[in-house]
Formats: structure tokens, C-alpha cells, sequence
């Protein structure tokens, strides 16, 4: 799933490939926008904001769109056979002179003047990659609800925007705290530590291809994704279980020895790790 460094990552090339230069072609995808034609029209910039793209065209239009679980945008040398997927999953379609860019499967793509943008991402907190990052902005975002646990209130792109289920398990190891503790309950050392953490892990991920949060070279990631294997801290199997309001479950992952606090029911965690658990 795109998190704020992948994001950041598809706005910088969508920016290069497009940003200064005129539209030869345009197909938005969506019924709504059907009709709109974007060509003769200068491509201004492409503006990360948090999970969100904003690509603002001449003329006081803004492109939004989100990629959510597996929408992506693809850059291709006019010319070159496109290979992002199948042609019924294309959302947009950008074209210059010598460059195209196509949005698959993408769930969120409006088109809105760019004075509404605040429409659109106006309700996110501070932005991790962002101008408007502020730590201590985020944490009283954070601590505004000290019953929600660690996990879900990281998520909540209304309190910082950028992190999704990747960093929520990888901060909530390095914190040693499990993603199920109320925030409230998060000693004050570590409450105060989180925002740092979390810009600190973004903004070294965000030139990079592979995503790493270890500093080692034989693994990436501490915990996400490597259940049942050991821990690389203490040995013990790393446990996954689901996270969330019953309607947007996610996939956890955490260590039941390095991280202290609540973990879920036997029921959430899948059956195939419930013999592992003490």
C-alpha cells in the first residue's frame, strides 16, 4: 500500500515528466469527468499532500487524485508499450510532447479548481514530507483522544499524513509499545519522541527504492511482513493480527516480547499463528 515516501516518490516523477510542458493529450476516465478536456493546457506542478497528488494545471485547475491500496501512476517515453496493467484499469492520461502519464486503478481522481483544494486535503494534519510539517502540531493531534490505540490513531490521516500500515507497525516496535496501547498510555519519553521518529523514518525512505527501516542489509523491516519469523532483536515469532473498526481491518505486525501492552483476541489473529502464540 502507498505510503507518504512512495507518494512522495510518484510526485516527483509525474513532476518531471510533466511539470512546464503542455498537454497533447488528455482521457480522464470517470464518468463525471468524461467530457473534460485538458489539452493546450500547461502542466504547473505536482504537489504531494500527504497520500494525496496534486497535479495543478494552467488555468486554476488542480487534478486530484489518491492512490489508496494499489492505484499507481505510471511514466512512459511516448512510444514505449505501457505495462501498468490491463487498459480497462486506466483512470488518466496525461500526454506531452514526449512523455505520458497513465493512472491505473486509482479510486479517488476529481477534477476541482485549485482554490478548492482545501476540499479535497484540507482535513489532514500536518503533511510529514511537507512545508506545513510540525511535531508538536502532530502529537496534540495525536494525544486529542487518549483511549484510541497507538496503531489507529497513527493511521488517522487527520493527525499527521503520510503513514500507513508499513510505519504504524515499524514505529510501535521502535517505540517498543504494541499498536493496540491507548496512545494516552504511551510514557511521555517516547509520546514526545514519536513525531521525530516518524519524519525521521519518512524522510530517509523517501529517495529510496526500497523501503528500510533497520539500517541493515540483510533485512529491511523489523517487523511488517515477517510474520512467523523471529524477531531480529530478541528471536521471539513475530505475531500479525488485524486492526481496526471491523470495516477498514488492517494487518499488524509486532513482537510479543520487544513491545509491551495489549495485544488483540486470539480470534483476529490468523489461525495459521494462533500456535505460536505463549
Amino acid at each position: 500500500m502507498p505510503e507518504g515516501d512512495t507518494v512522495w516518490q510518484a510526485a516527483r516523477r509525474l513532476h518531471t515528466a510533466l511539470a512546464g510542458k503542455v498537454l497533447t493529450r488528455s482521457d480522464l476516465r470517470v464518468p463525471k469527468y468524461a467530457t473534460a478536456d485538458l489539452t493546450g493546457r500547461t502542466v504547473l506542478d505536482v504537489t504531494p499532500r500527504g497520500k494525496h497528488l496534486l497535479t495543478r494545471i494552467e488555468g486554476g485547475l488542480t487534478l486530484h487524485s489518491h492512490l489508496r491500496m494499489d492505484g499507481s501512476w505510471k511514466v512512459y517515453a511516448n512510444g514505449r508499450r505501457w505495462s501498468g496493467g490491463p487498459a480497462h484499469q486506466i483512470r488518466a492520461i496525461l500526454g506531452t510532447a514526449d512523455r505520458t502519464a497513465v493512472g491505473y486503478r486509482l479510486p479517488v481522481l476529481e477534477l476541482l479548481r485549485t482554490a478548492d483544494e482545501d476540499r479535497a486535503v484540507g482535513h489532514l494534519g500536518p503533511d510529514l514530507l511537507g512545508p506545513d510539517w510540525n511535531p508538536d502540531s502532530a502529537l496534540e493531534n495525536l494525544l486529542q483522544d487518549p483511549a484510541r490505540s497507538l496503531g489507529e490513531a497513527l493511521l488517522d490521516q487527520r493527525n499527521l499524513a503520510g503513514i500507513g500500515n508499513v510505519y504504524k507497525s515499524e514505529l510501535c516496535f521502535l517505540l517498543r509499545v504494541t499498536p493496540w496501547l491507548p496512545i494516552g498510555e504511551l510514557p511521555a519519553d517516547r509520546a514526545t519522541l514519536l513525531p521525530a521518529l516518524a519524519n525521521k523514518l519518512l524522510e530517509t525512505n523517501r529517495d529510496r527504492p526500497t523501503r528500510i527501516t533497520t539500517g541493515r542489509r540483510d533485512q529491511n523491516l523489523f517487523v511488517y511482513g515477517r510474520a512467523p519469523r523471529p524477531c531480529l532483536r530478541c528471536g521471539t515469532s513475530i505475531r500479525r493480527a488485524d486492526q481496526g473498526d471491523g470495516s477498514r481491518e488492517r494487518p499488524t505486525y509486532w513482537c510479543p516480547t520487544c513491545q509491551t501492552g495489549p495485544t488483540p483476541t486470539p480470534g483476529r489473529i490468523p489461525p495459521s499463528e494462533r500456535r505460536t502464540l505463549p
